[in-house]
């Protein structure tokens, strides 16, 4: 399974499930913002989007 978050200079994210929802808590550590009107994420400058394959717990 694949995770999402971001990370600034000076901050990390949470691990999310799926890259939209980890643009909408992105705010939250100053990455960027979620544009409601157009649905398009802007991030800041200096701002990764990482992402990780996690193993499945279902599976284990």
């Amino acid at each position: 399974m694949k995770r999402f978050r971001f990370v600034t200079p000076h901050r990390v994210g949470k691990w999310y499930d799926d890259v939209r929802q980890a643009q909408r808590f992105a705010n939250a550590i100053g990455a960027g913002f979620l544009d409601s009107r157009t649905g398009r994420f802007v991030a800041y400058p200096g701002t990764e989007l990482e992402t990780a394959e996690m193993a499945d717990q279902a599976a284990m």
